[in-house]
């Protein structure tokens, strides 16, 4: 394995962006924070990274796949429970799985104590509008779910 080809033929810049840990979720819900730390808009679709941070009541999606992306997950506290396709897993801090597209996978907190990790996608599909649409979907009439699903390249196992 090599490297990639260059993107960049200049002698440097200054491009870096920077999110302190102070600055607050971009998604706040009564079960869980999203933290957008790198969009796929602002890495050219090259990855979207966030945290996800679960306030303690059970939650987190049953086993589903992706048709193009990978995901990983990399667990900072806690205890979230990670399905790799093939059983539940207990994730404890420092605990990663990757999924590669086509992976059946899910994960959730049902500890009832809070518990955090790092979702990457790769590519950088613009997964915040799922974050913020997904709570809503369960109140769609079948086919508009349906629709909004597959738009977000989520297929339910």
């Amino acid at each position: 394995m090599s490297y990639p080809d260059a993107h960049y033929s200049g002698d440097g810049e200054a491009s870096a962006t920077v999110r302190l840990g102070t600055a607050p979720p971009e998604l706040d819900r009564p079960a869980n924070t999203g933290s957008y730390l790198a969009t796929g808009a602002s890495t050219g679709g090259k990855f979207g990274l966030y945290r996800w941070d679960f306030k303690g009541p059970a939650t987190g999606p049953g086993p589903h796949f992706h048709r193009t992306l990978s995901e990983s997950f990399f667990v900072l506290s806690g205890t979230i429970q990670l399905y790799d396709g093939k059983k539940w897993r207990n994730g404890e801090p420092g605990d990663f799985l990757y999924v590669p597209e086509g992976g059946i996978h899910g994960f959730r907190n049902e500890s009832g104590e809070p518990a955090s990790m790092l979702i990457l996608f790769a590519p950088g599909a613009p997964r915040e509008d799922y974050f913020e649409g997904v709570a809503a979907a369960a109140q769609m009439p079948e086919d508009e779910r349906a629709e909004f699903y597959l738009r977000h390249d989520q297929y339910w196992v």
